[in-house]
């Protein structure tokens, strides 16, 4: 099949397949300029190489409401020894991000309004309302103690009885509730400014950086970024501002402040990330071009093969980019990345084509370049085949970063094949130089492998095998795996230290993880959450949590209502003893009592709640049947209505923020007793996804290398198709094993690259397989891989973990490729 279209292709003229590629490239220009009108471009949003767990409808939209509020917040806390220097800064930091609502929304420290509003929402329904405490002493009949801390407050100068609270609140219950609604936090209110402490260092650890910070102030800011904290464009303009904001108050308040600002968010780890991949896009790029350029020259020693070089790359990225845009909108920075690695790929045929020249015009000085393209089409062909047959492996996985990456190198290496079959020919026609020094080196190498394979060959190669295996498997033996997403994440040091420093004062911040709680109805869910908070409480004390967040606390159950209001009916069915014990008038008796009893059907509902300046912040932690928010005012984008039952036929579910947490086991064991509620783990589920498709990617490898041997066999026979598949498949193992002597974790990056070792590989040994005379074969797959590890030995360096262990492994993989390739030539051809 491979010649009958090799002879069709014979038969077009030089000037025709010269029209068709240059029609094939207007076309790939066109659907880039297509794709880039509809808005395609660069995204850095990690989570977009991130797989889709399939969730639940109810959990799925649990998962999207935590990370459209907690993504785009960032926090900012101004440190200075000094209190009111460190207020003045938030203050000013405050008024400018305020000053820029196109990059910023929400800019606040101290809600004093959100207090306010909490008191007009609740004090309505004050009989219905009682803190645990205030239940159990009614519940006992202890009304004595409640009245002595009513008469504490009533003769305390600095307490909080009025008259005016006294007359509809004799016992002063209502404080109490109000002091429990306020959040559990190490943080103070200062002129509107919320204030924290920096935690005192070990005095056994203290250095001169730790002893300037004893008794800092933190003084803190926090905002809603507008648009995506990994949108390009908004992260830009939000660091932009940030910036000037942060340095116009340093200024302000000048140098001898001694002013820092600490930083959270997700907005500085997409900044660091982007920065660091624009970074390796343009280094790790140029440097792997250069290096092949100096390595087209100094084995052609002409210009032409080095423009003919440059064109094949060109076109290469231009069908990788189009493809791309076109395929997925919007083309991911890591995929600049890996992409980086295509230009030592696609310059094969490059060299292949030219090194076939080189070694035909010894025997046949008019060797045109057709013919020589005619050569090297049936290799090309098949190594094309099952290169992209590897990236199209890579991408069947659920990663989206990784299918790009599978399109990208893909369609490039089609764009890098279509030039040499359709451009060459009269592009590259011009005459070759005589290249006898680098086809002498090729020679002298290949008769040294021949010296090698000739007691291999008669003890056939079992010994040198066995010997290999026995390698492979101690490596083997000590390799590990680390499928953890987290491993991959890996942001700077000026990051996260900032970052932690911040969250110790904030009492530890939200993690990633949440509880989700799910229910038939709303009350049920209501009461299931109020079954949880003696769990969280305890797990609180035990260190196990540092803090949590659980609608209960503002949003009691129907129940929970109405057991507070029967409990202060002990009260006020006693008023007139009460009052009197007090010392208060008897006649505030009458008026209390009438507004007990209309209040009786007064209680706080999900709907009044959430539809009340209180409640709006708490509104998205509620998930309503259709995926609504509960009040108009909400800024969420919220899901269309699921008709797919959940597991237990829930459709009412909460989210129950955590933080601090330290033993995600112990937490999980605390809760799995409780009746629709499950720990939701996206961090934990993605892992799980890694380690299956890890294992479904080697399992892939093994299939590839059973068809690709089927494959050659039809060309070759049984025994060729054995050689070359064995060259790639002994090269994984050993990588692998090297992976292991070396302590590198298996992850699914190194499955990954272990498909591209077999797919580039066996390029190496079809060419060494098709190949009669083999001094230009060896000459091209010497610049094939030393151009190829250029490109990923670049990778290898690069401080993204994922593309350093997929550098890393393609380093290894080709380069024990590139040694036990030339095996298949002598070993075949020993005795001929």
């Amino acid at each position: 099949m491979i010649l009958n279209l090799s002879d069709r292709l014979g038969r077009l003229s030089a000037n025709t397949r010269l029209i068709i590629w240059l029609v094939l490239l207007a076309a790939m220009a066109l659907l880039a300029a297509q794709a880039l009108s509809r808005g395609a471009g660069v995204q850095s949003d990690i989570l977009a190489m991130l797989p889709k767990i399939q969730e639940d409808p109810l959990t799925q939209r649990a998962i999207d409401r935590v990370e459209q509020q907690l993504a785009n917040r960032i926090y900012l806390g101004v440190v200075s020894p000094d209190q009111a220097t460190a207020v003045k800064g938030a203050k000013q930091l405050l008024s400018a991000l305020q000053g820029a609502p196109e990059a910023f929304s929400q800019v606040q420290s101290a809600d004093m309004q959100g207090a306010q509003a909490l008191n007009r929402f609740y004090f309505p329904y004050r009989f219905h309302l009682l803190t645990a405490q205030q239940k159990d002493l009614l519940a006992s009949g202890q009304l004595a103690k409640l009245e002595a801390n009513a008469l504490a407050q009533l003769y305390n100068a600095f307490g909080y009885a009025k008259s005016q609270l006294l007359s509809q609140d004799p016992l002063l219950l209502y404080p109490e509730l109000l002091k429990q609604l306020s959040p559990q936090r190490r943080l103070k209110v200062v002129d509107g400014i919320l204030v924290g402490q920096e935690l005192t260092q070990d005095a056994t650890d203290r250095t001169s950086l730790n002893k300037d910070r004893q008794g800092n102030s933190v003084a803190i800011v926090m905002a809603q970024g507008v648009g995506s904290a990994f949108n390009p464009k908004a992260q830009e303009l939000q660091l932009v501002r940030l910036e000037k904001a942060i340095s116009q108050m340093q200024q302000s308040l000048g140098p001898e402040q001694r002013v820092s600002v600490l930083k959270g968010g997700a907005l500085f780890h997409a900044a660091a990330a982007t920065t660091q991949a624009k970074r390796e896009v343009s280094s790790l790029g140029l440097a792997s071009l250069i290096g092949v350029i100096l390595l087209v020259w100094l084995a052609f020693r002409s210009m032409m093969p080095l423009t003919i070089a440059a064109l094949t790359i060109a076109t290469s990225l231009l069908f990788a980019l189009s493809a791309t845009l076109w395929i997925f909108t919007q083309v991911h920075l890591l995929t600049l990345v890996f992409g980086t690695s295509l230009i030592g790929i696609a310059i094969d045929y490059s060299f292949h084509f030219y090194c076939e020249r080189l070694q035909s015009q010894k025997a046949d000085s008019g060797i045109t370049a057709t013919n020589a393209v005619a050569r090297v089409f049936p290799a090309a062909s098949l190594a094309l085949l099952t290169t992209v047959i590897a990236y199209l492996a890579i991408g069947l996985t659920p990663f989206p970063g990784m299918q790009q990456v599978a399109v990208f190198c893909a369609a490039g290496l089609l764009g890098a094949y279509l030039t040499l079959i359709f451009a060459y020919p009269k592009l590259a026609s011009s005459a070759m130089k005589p290249g006898d020094r680098a086809l002498g080196l090729a020679a002298r190498y290949l008769s040294f492998m021949k010296v090698i394979a000739r007691p291999i060959s008669r003890f056939r190669g079992v010994a040198l095998i066995f010997g290999l295996l026995l390698v492979a498997i101690f490596g083997l033996n000590r390799l590990g795996v680390n499928d953890d997403i987290r491993a991959l994440q890996q942001s700077p040091l000026s990051v996260t230290q900032g970052e932690q420093r911040l969250r110790q004062v904030m009492s530890g911040g939200t993690d990633n993880q949440f509880i989700l709680v799910r229910a038939e109805t709303a009350e049920k869910l209501l009461t299931r959450l109020e079954a949880l908070s003696p769990t969280l409480g305890s797990l609180q004390h035990q260190g196990v949590l540092g803090n949590s967040v659980n609608l209960p606390r503002y949003l009691p159950s129907l129940a929970s209502q109405q057991e507070a209001y029967r409990l202060q009916g002990q009260i006020y069915h006693k008023l007139p003893e009460v009052l009197a014990r007090l010392g208060l008038d008897g006649d505030l008796a009458p008026s209390l009592m009438a507004n007990f009893e209309a209040s009786a059907n007064e209680t706080i509902t999900p709907d009044n709640f959430f539809a009340s300046r209180a409640g709006e912040l708490f509104a998205p932690l509620w998930l309503t049947p259709d995926g609504a928010q509960a009040h108009a005012q909400t800024q969420a984008k919220t899901q269309p209505s699921d008709k797919t039952s959940d597991s237990d036929g829930a459709t009412y579910g909460a989210i129950v923020l955590l933080g601090g947490i330290t033993d995600l086991h112990a937490l999980t064991q605390a809760i799995s007793p409780l009746s629709g509620v499950s720990l939701v783990d996206k961090v934990q589920d993605i892992s799980d996804v890694m380690a299956k498709y890890r294992s479904l990617t080697l399992s892939l490898l093994g299939l590839a290398l059973v068809v690709a041997g089927l494959i050659f066999s039809l060309r070759f026979g049984l025994k060729m198709a054995l050689w070359i598949t064995a060259v790639p498949a002994l090269a994984a193992l050993l990588t692998l094993a090297g992976l292991g002597l070396a302590g590198s974790p298996l992850t699914l990056f190194h499955a990954l690259a272990l498909i591209l070792v077999f797919g580039i590989g066996v390029d190496y040994s079809l060419f060494f397989a098709e190949s009669h005379r083999g001094e230009g074969v060896m000459m091209a797959v010497f610049m094939s891989a030393c151009s190829t590890l250029m490109a990923f030995g670049l990778l290898a360096f690069s401080q993204t973990p994922a593309i350093h262990y997929f550098g890393l492994t393609l380093l290894l993989g080709i380069g024990l490729t590139f040694v036990l390739s030339p095996f298949i030539h002598t070993l075949t051809r020993i005795d001929k």
